[in-house]
């Protein structure tokens, strides 16, 4: 084992590590550093690479079957729950950039040889979980409001969601749900699996320690929070093409942000 993973290897000490106010300040640096570990090692094209093929698939599948449409858009929301585990390699790649080492393809995928990496499976299986709640909830919303019929065309199902009180409600209880779900992983992910690849706590002291920032720094979580879903609306906007810098970039900000909230 190298030294850098040795010293890496065992989980940290058990005292639980001191959480610090953050400002709006804070959370602009995190995103110029974020932009900046970007410009440095460009993964746009990974992103692509993986962006595309699942789109091209949930379209395939809505053409293939009009029972399909409702979930399209909780599956594409829904991907935000899953960001912090797509991001993995990314904070890896932001940890070797603060330290002026190299950083290659093969840096980011290291992270399958991190000592944490049990932890971080485990914590990457309970978003995957909550993910699939998700699915279940937002279906279960639309069979409540617009019955469980499949819709006859693409048409009639832009129509009976924007037109009619259920369709209405559907959005209104939906979008309610979701914000529910969003601020539940934001609380336990935001810093922990930066936390796991730097630390190696274990999942529990992980995700703790990431509710305490939470605690500590409303205002900032909230504001955070807001900035993720500007930044994946605006760059899905261009033909999802914006996902492929915005998604990089939020990776990065977050290895930043768990920097300056976890002493």
């Amino acid at each position: 084992m190298s030294t850098e993973n040795a010293a890496r290897a065992a989980p940290a000490a058990a005292e639980r590590p001191a959480v610090r106010k953050l400002s709006i300040a804070d959370l602009r640096d995190a995103l110029t550093r974020g932009v900046n570990d970007f410009n440095a090692r460009p993964t746009h094209i990974p992103f692509l690479c993986v962006i595309y093929p699942i789109v091209a698939l949930i379209a395939g599948r809505a053409y293939a079957g009009y029972d399909f449409l409702p979930l399209i858009f909780p599956i594409i929301a829904g991907f935000a729950l899953l960001g912090p585990v797509v991001a993995i390699g990314l904070y890896e790649l932001s940890y070797r950039h603060e330290r002026n080492e190299a950083m290659t393809w093969r840096d980011a995928l290291s992270v399958v040889h991190s000592p944490a990496i049990r932890s971080i499976v485990i914590l990457a299986a309970i978003l995957l979980a909550i993910f699939l709640i998700w699915l279940a909830v937002a279906w279960a919303i639309y069979a409540l409001t617009l019955g469980v019929a499949p819709p006859e065309s693409l048409g009639a199902f832009v129509n009976a969601v924007f037109t009619t009180p259920a369709g209405w409600t559907l959005i209104g209880v939906g979008n309610l749900v979701g914000l529910v779900f969003a601020v539940g992983v934001l609380t336990i992910s935001v810093v922990s699996f930066p936390m796991l690849l730097d630390r190696n706590p274990g999942v529990g002291a992980a995700v703790a320690t990431s509710v305490r920032v939470v605690l500590a720094n409303p205002v900032p979580m909230a504001v955070w929070g807001l900035i993720v879903v500007a930044s994946l609306i605006g760059g899905a906007i261009p033909a999802l093409i914006g996902l492929a810098v915005a998604m990089p970039v939020l990776g990065h900000a977050t290895w930043h942000l768990y920097r300056k909230a976890v002493a």
